[in-house]
C-alpha cells in the first residue's frame, strides 16, 4: 500500500520532524544552522510559521502554505537537506542510505496533520508549547528558548505563566 499525504493548498499543516539518532542534541546543539536554514528555504519557497517548538532531537511546527501552493513535503526535505549539508559527517549512515547517497541525520519521514478548523490550529499550538515541560527539559513553557511561545506572550496572546500546573497528559498528543 502507498502512503498518500494530504495535499490542500494554501492550508496549515502540523509537521513531526525526527533526527534519526534519538539521543542526539544535533538540533540545540546547531540552533543557529537549523534557523539558517528555515530562514534560506524561506526565502525561496514562501511559508508561514505559525507556531514551532526545536528540542534536542526533533521539532514541531505549524506550517501555512501561500494560498496556491500544496507542497509541504518539498519545504521539510529543503529543510532537512539544507540543515545536514552544513553538519560534519560524523553521523553513523546505514548502508540501505549510502546507497541512496542519503545521510543519517533525519528520519527518513516525517509525520504531518492537516489542520481542520480553528480548535484543531489552536490544540496544535498548544501541544507544540507545552512539548518541553511534556519531555521534562522545563517546567514551565516559557523557559525553554527554542519556541514560539515567546512570540505568543509577546503579542498578548498569552501570559507569560501559561501552561504552568498543567496535569500529565493534559495536552496528549496530536
Amino acid at each position: 500500500m502507498r502512503y498518500r499525504r494530504s495535499n490542500v493548498a494554501g492550508a496549515t499543516y502540523f509537521i513531526t520532524v525526527n533526527l534519526a539518532e534519538r539521543r542526539s542534541t544535533t538540533l540545540i546543539d546547531k540552533i543557529d544552522v537549523l534557523r539558517d536554514a528555515f530562514r534560506r528555504v524561506k526565502s525561496r519557497h514562501t511559508f508561514e510559521i505559525d507556531a514551532m517548538v526545536v528540542l534536542p532531537d526533533h521539532l514541531h511546527l505549524l506550517m501555512t502554505l501561500p494560498p496556491d501552493d500544496a507542497d509541504f513535503s518539498m519545504r521539510i526535505g529543503a529543510i532537512k537537506s539544507t540543515f545536514s549539508r552544513r553538519l560534519p559527517k560524523t553521523e553513523h549512515v546505514r548502508s540501505s542510505r549510502v546507497a541512496k547517497r542519503e545521510r543519517g541525520v533525519w528520519q527518513r519521514r516525517f509525520w504531518e496533520h492537516l489542520i481542520r478548523d480553528d480548535r484543531d490550529f489552536a490544540n496544535h499550538v498548544d501541544y507544540i508549547h507545552i512539548n518541553p515541560v511534556k519531555h521534562g527539559y522545563v517546567e514551565h513553557a516559557a523557559d525553554w528558548p527554542h519556541s514560539t511561545i515567546h512570540r505568543f506572550i509577546g503579542r498578548g496572546d498569552i501570559n507569560a505563566n501559561w501552561g504552568a500546573g498543567v496535569s500529565d497528559g493534559e495536552y496528549g498528543e496530536a
